[in-house]
């Protein structure tokens, strides 16, 4: 009940402003008049006072005076709240000299008494709390110390709108704002973070300014040494800020520096796009890509009732298409009736495990699945077709992967047929539906000890953003025939991860239990076989080496593998580096 909030901030001030309103206006007029008032001056005064209180009230609001914190009122502020006096008394003025017989009797004087008896009062009210604390009359021990890392307009509005927090100092590694002041807040350099910390008992830490990777993981790193495990990340959302924990993937997150969004926006703009698999991780993500850069019409495909639900609860402006990849001639109709120009193929079975356990059903839809959806791409004349491939595709270990380079030769050796064919293979991207991330996050809330197969196993991360807006811009310089291969940065540690995630959530009682290599899986994943063919344009994207298959011969090798009992026979003869590994050693 008592805990403040900037609902009730506004609340307290607005009706702080309505009393203090009445009594200057009513001490207004008791000064005009020597405290001797006649009754007929006080004929029209609750009207007076409802105009001008209005009127206050509204040019207040208008200067966003009630969205600053009581504390953090400033010149500024003061400067503002002048402007909504002067307006309002001009305004009623105005107001006055064309309705003035609904006003008189009035004494005009009291309007400019009023008006700085007002201005008097209610600053006073907004620079109380302020004085108060800078001459420790009251403590702020209700509220968390915090220290503010990066000096910018964001922080300025926090400042101003935080109830919460009681900003102690800011940090900042420009020297342009270093030893200066926000909002009265010394701004002292980054490199004494951890004196600061430590000397002014720090309890909490807020990131507003945006760093690399590296200098956010230093940053980290220094603030969790010094003590501090409540770290937050200020950031826009619905055009407000809003406060986030720190989590793992702004950690880990990439942030490719040549992401092109003007040649993603030549792809996308004004084209018919369909997406398979549309409600999983990569799939919706792409179809989100593909609003965001303009899609005339985006067509969702998925056998998922549920995800296809999600996506288009999400954008409604999706068309939904609940079908199977295996059905050839549902998407017959699908390509007849919407005639797509692009088409990206996310739909795929990709847990390892789960495949291993289900290798005909997963050869189906892996396989057989991404040769129906380029056939009928090529029968209905797509202009191009990207499909989405993994780092399990190179030197497979597992069946997951092996269909996944199955696909890639089918999609590149179909090349030439009137539609431009590439994939882009690319690593795990953080907080995908059953990646390691959601999992130990689990596993952290429930209390459980982090369960990791192997102390050495490693693996590329990228977020589900970053790796969307790269898949879309290796597709928009695609001719044809390519396999893109993606930066995934350097790979890592699983186990690190696991450390990391456990300092960030803050329990000390949780444990990391190694279980063994799952079948299929290896200890660290690929995304090149030998070196890239070629580089492109840009430092993210590179292109695999080209590996010719008889197309006649590789659909007369599927049809076998389909119908074959000794599946994992046929998927060695087509992919002939597939090493497939059953037990839990390396």
């Amino acid at each position: 009940m008592f805990k403040p909030t900037a609902f009730k901030r506004i609340l307290f001030f607005l009706s702080f402003d309505v009393v203090l309103s009445f009594f200057t206006l009513v001490l207004s007029y008791n000064l005009r008049f020597n405290f001797q008032i006649e009754h007929r001056y006080f004929e029209h005064f609750l009207l007076i006072f409802f105009v001008i209180t209005t009127l206050k009230i509204f040019y207040i609001n208008f200067f966003r005076l009630y969205n600053v914190a009581w504390r953090f009122f400033s010149l500024y502020e003061a400067k503002k709240l002048l402007y909504a006096h002067f307006l309002t008394y001009g305004s009623f003025v105005f107001i006055y000299y064309i309705f003035q017989d609904s006003f008189n009797p009035f004494p005009r004087s009291v309007i400019i008494i009023d008006m700085f008896l007002s201005i008097l009062f209610i600053g006073l009210l907004r620079v109380s709390k302020r004085f108060i604390l800078e001459n420790g009359v009251i403590s702020n021990e209700t509220m968390k110390k915090t220290l503010i890392i990066g000096a910018n307009s964001m922080t300025q509005t926090f400042l101003k709108e935080s109830t919460n927090y009681y900003v102690e100092t800011i940090v900042d590694d420009s020297k342009m704002v270093v030893d200066s002041y926000l909002s009265h807040v010394r701004v002292k350099h980054l490199n004494d973070i951890e004196k600061i910390i430590k000397k002014s008992d720090i309890k909490s830490v807020i990131i507003t300014k945006d760093f690399t990777t590296s200098q956010l993981n230093k940053i980290y790193q220094r603030v969790n040494k010094a003590g501090v495990t409540d770290i937050k990340v200020l950031y826009v959302s619905n055009k407000s800020l809003d406060l986030k924990d720190l989590s793992v993937e702004d950690l880990l997150a990439r942030k490719p520096k040549d992401l092109d969004k003007e040649k993603i926006q030549s792809l996308i703009e004004n084209k018919i796009i369909l997406v398979t698999g549309a409600g999983g991780s990569i799939g919706s993500e792409i179809s989100r890509q593909c609003i965001k850069y303009g899609a005339k019409k985006l067509i969702v495909l998925d056998n998922s009732e549920f995800n296809l639900y999600t996506i288009c609860e999400e954008l409604p402006q999706a068309i939904p298409v609940m079908q199977n990849v295996l059905n050839v001639e549902d998407l017959d109709k699908t390509f007849k009736l919407y005639k797509p120009d692009i088409v990206i193929h996310a739909a795929a079975y990709k847990h390892v495990p789960l495949v291993e356990a289900n290798i005909s059903e997963a050869i189906n839809n892996n396989v057989l699945g991404t040769k129906n959806i380029i056939d009928v791409a090529i029968k209905y004349g797509v202009k191009k077709f990207v499909l989405i491939s993994t780092d399990k595709a190179v030197r497979p270990t597992n069946v997951m992967g092996t269909t996944k380079r199955i696909c890639e030769l089918y999609a590149q050796n179909s090349n030439g047929l009137g539609t431009e064919i590439v994939a882009v293979r690319f690593g795990n991207v953080l907080g995908s539906s059953g990646s390691v991330i959601p999992k130990f996050k689990k596993q952290i809330e429930n209390g459980q000890n982090i369960t990791v197969t192997h102390p050495d196993i490693t693996r590329y991360f990228m977020l589900i953003p970053e790796a969307c807006e790269l898949v879309l811009q290796a597709g928009a310089i695609g001719k044809g025939g390519e396999i893109f291969i993606l930066d995934m940065g350097e790979p890592i540690k699983i186990v690190d991860l696991a450390k990391k995630m456990i300092e960030l959530s803050g329990r000390d009682d949780t444990k990391i239990v190694f279980s063994g290599l799952r079948a299929g899986e290896k200890l660290y994943e690929e995304l090149l076989i030998d070196e890239s063919n070629a580089d492109t344009q840009y430092e993210s994207i590179t292109v695999a080496k080209p590996t010719f298959y008889d197309l006649r011969k590789l659909n007369e090798d599927i049809a076998k593998l389909v119908n074959s009992k000794d599946k994992l026979k046929l998927l060695k003869t087509i992919v002939p580096e597939f090493d497939h590994r059953l037990n839990s050693s390396s």
